[in-house]
C-alpha cells in the first residue's frame, strides 16, 4: 500500500499532466497566441462552443438548411474581425498551430465551404467588416467596400450618393461581396458592363503570413487571381476598391410569362437566337420553371418568365422589342419604370412601391435546403430539345424545380478570356443555372432531390458545352470529380479546374505556388501548388 504523500503527490501529478494536456489543444493553443491587449479587444469578436453566442453567430449566414444539422462539422472558434489586424492575427494563430481557417462574407457559398470542414479549423466570419466609402477620383467614381458588406448594402450607399450610378452585381441583395466578388460577380448589368471583376481596380489582402498588401505590393499576378479565381485559394480580402457605372434616371423592368399551353416553345426557341444579339442595354433572363395547372387532374406544365432590365424608358424599350424579339409579345402595360437601385426590388420578387430600406435587411439564417449546377450553351438548342427537357422537368412533378437561362452577348464577347480567371466569354450564348430547393428534413429527402438534380443535369449533357464541361465558380458544385476520391487530391483539382477556369486554371496554379505554397488556405475545391517535388524541394 502507497504511503498517503505519495499517493498525494501522484494526484497531484495527474492533475498537473491533465492541465497541461488541456492547455495544449489546439484551441486552447489558437486562444492563446490570439493578441487580447489588441485595440479593439480581439476578446470581444472570439466565440467557442461554450459561449451562449456561438451558435446564433454560427447559423445567422448559414444560406443552406442543407449544412444546418448535427452532423455538419462545426468550427472550433468563430472569429469575427473588427478591423485587418484581427484578421492578421487569425491568419497567424491558425497556421502557427496547424488549424484550417475558412472564411465568410455573406454565406451564400452553394456548398458551405466558407463555413464547415472536415477537419479541425477557426471560422473568420467577416460580417463586422461592412464599411462603404465612395467618392469621385478624376472623371471616375470609385467605392471601398469591405468584403463583409452584403451587395443590397452596396446598392443603397450608391443610391444615397447618386441615381444614376451603379455597380454590375448580382440580383439577391444578401449576398456578401468577399466571396461574390471573388468568384466572377454575375449580374444583369452585364451585357452593358461586364462581371464585378472587370470593375475592380483594387484590394486590400491578407497573405498566408499575415501581410496586408494592396494591388500594387501584392503584384498584378496576384491582383488577377483574386478577381475571379476564388480568393480563398489565396488569402483573405478585406475590401475591394470598385469603379462605380452610369445608369439612366429612369430604367425599365418587365417580368412577361408564357407556358408550353401558351406557345411558350417558339418564344424560348427564338430567345436563344435574341437575347444574346440585343442592344447591351437590354438583358432578359429565361426562367424555366415546374408549375402546377391547378387542375382536378393535377396536371403540371412548364412556365418560362422572361425577366428584364433595360437601360431606358419604356418609350424606347417597345419599338426594341418588335424590332429584335416580337415573339415575346411585350406591351407598355408588361413593363415598369423605376430608379435604378428600385430595379433592384424588383429583381428580388419585391412588390413596387417598397422602401429600398429592404436593401439593407440581413436574414438571420437559410430558410429552405437546395442545391444547384451551371451549365454553358454555345449552340442554340433545337425545338425538340427543349421540348424534351421541358418533358423531363414536367415528370419530376416538383414545382421548386427551375432552370435560369441568362444571355451572355455585349460586354461580355469583347473582354480577352484570359483577361480574368474567370473564361467563360465569347462563344457562349448563355449560362444555365440549375437551382432546386426544398422543405423537407432528413438524409432521404435530401438524396431524393439532390438525385432528382443531377438526373436534370446528366440529361442536358448533349445541350452543353463539352471538353470541359464547364461550369461557373459561384455556382460550386462539390459533385464535380466526386466519383474520383476524395477533397484536395490532384486529379480531382484538374477535373474542377478546367470546368471553371479552362486554360486559366494553369495561371492559378503557379500564382497559389508563389503566394501560398505550403497550401494554408484551402477547401474541397480550392487552387492547388504544385507539388514540392516540381520545385526542387
Amino acid at each position: 500500500m502507497l504511503p498517503h504523500s505519495l499517493i498525494l503527490l501522484l494526484l497531484v501529478s495527474l492533475i498537473s499532466l491533465a492541465s497541461s494536456c488541456e492547455l495544449s489543444t489546439p484551441l486552447q493553443t489558437f486562444l492563446d497566441c490570439l493578441p487580447i491587449q489588441s485595440s479593439p479587444s480581439i476578446s470581444n469578436v472570439i466565440y467557442t462552443p461554450q459561449n451562449t453566442s456561438y451558435s446564433s453567430v454560427l447559423q445567422s449566414y448559414n444560406r443552406n438548411l442543407r449544412f444546418l444539422t448535427p452532423q455538419t462539422p462545426k468550427p472550433l472558434v468563430i472569429l469575427t474581425p473588427l478591423n485587418p489586424t484581427h484578421v492578421q492575427a487569425a491568419i497567424l494563430c491558425a497556421n502557427s498551430t496547424g488549424l484550417e481557417l475558412r472564411v465568410r462574407s455573406g454565406g451564400h457559398d452553394y456548398e458551405g465551404l466558407s463555413y464547415r470542414s472536415n477537419v479541425p479549423f477557426v471560422l473568420l466570419d467577416m460580417f463586422n467588416l461592412r464599411n462603404i466609402t465612395i467618392s469621385k477620383e478624376s472623371t471616375d467614381y470609385v467605392a471601398w467596400i469591405e468584403a463583409g458588406a452584403i451587395v443590397g448594402e452596396l446598392y443603397y450607399r450608391i443610391a444615397e450618393f447618386s441615381p444614376t450610378l451603379a455597380f454590375p452585381s448580382g440580383v439577391c441583395p444578401t449576398m456578401g461581396v468577399g466571396g461574390h466578388f471573388s468568384g466572377g460577380g454575375y449580374g444583369n448589368l452585364m451585357r452593358k458592363y461586364g462581371l464585378s471583376v472587370d470593375n475592380i481596380i483594387d484590394a486590400l489582402f491578407v497573405d498566408a503570413n499575415g501581410v496586408v498588401h494592396d494591388r500594387e505590393s501584392m503584384g498584378e499576378d496576384l491582383f488577377w487571381a483574386i478577381r475571379g479565381g476564388g480568393a480563398a485559394s489565396f488569402g483573405v480580402v478585406i475590401s475591394w476598391k470598385i469603379k462605380l457605372v452610369s445608369v439612366p434616371e429612369k430604367v425599365t423592368v418587365f417580368n412577361k410569362k408564357w407556358t408550353i399551353e401558351q406557345g411558350a416553345l417558339d418564344v424560348a426557341h427564338r430567345w436563344q437566337f435574341v437575347a444574346p444579339n440585343l442592344p447591351k442595354e437590354l438583358f432578359i433572363r429565361a426562367m424555366h420553371n415546374v408549375v402546377d395547372t391547378k387542375t382536378k387532374e393535377g396536371k403540371f406544365t412548364v412556365q418560362v418568365s422572361f425577366i428584364s432590365l433595360f437601360l431606358g424608358t419604356t418609350e424606347s424599350l417597345i419599338p426594341l422589342m418588335d424590332k429584335y424579339f416580337p415573339e415575346l409579345g411585350l406591351t407598355e402595360s408588361d413593363c415598369s419604370e423605376r430608379k435604378w437601385v428600385e430595379s433592384t426590388l424588383f429583381w428580388y420578387n419585391s412588390p413596387k412601391g417598397n422602401s429600398i430600406d429592404f436593401l439593407l435587411e440581413r436574414p438571420n439564417n437559410g430558410s429552405n435546403f437546395f442545391k444547384s449546377r451551371s451549365d454553358y450553351v454555345k449552340k442554340p438548342i433545337p425545338k425538340e430539345g427543349i421540348s424534351a427537357i421541358w418533358q423531363t422537368m414536367v415528370g419530376f412533378k416538383n414545382t421548386n424545380l427551375v432552370m435560369q437561362w441568362n444571355p451572355y452577348g455585349g460586354r461580355m464577347w469583347e473582354i480577352e478570356e484570359s483577361a480574368t480567371p474567370f473564361p467563360h466569354r465569347a462563344g457562349n450564348l448563355f449560362l444555365i443555372q440549375y437551382p432546386l430547393s426544398w422543405v423537407e428534413e432528413g438524409a432521404e429527402a435530401a438524396n431524393f432531390y439532390t438525385n432528382m438534380s443531377k438526373s436534370l443535369y446528366d440529361f442536358m449533357t448533349p445541350f452543353v458545352s463539352c471538353s470541359p464541361r464547364e461550369s461557373f465558380l459561384n455556382y460550386r458544385d462539390l459533385d464535380i470529380g466526386a466519383n474520383l476520391g476524395s477533397g484536395m487530391d490532384e486529379g480531382i483539382a484538374e477535373i474542377y479546374g478546367r470546368k471553371y477556369f479552362k486554360g486559366n486554371f494553369d495561371r492559378l496554379v503557379k500564382v497559389k505556388t508563389m503566394v501560398d505554397p505550403d497550401n494554408f488556405f484551402r477547401n474541397e475545391q480550392s487552387i492547388p501548388p504544385l507539388p514540392k517535388e516540381y520545385l526542387g524541394a
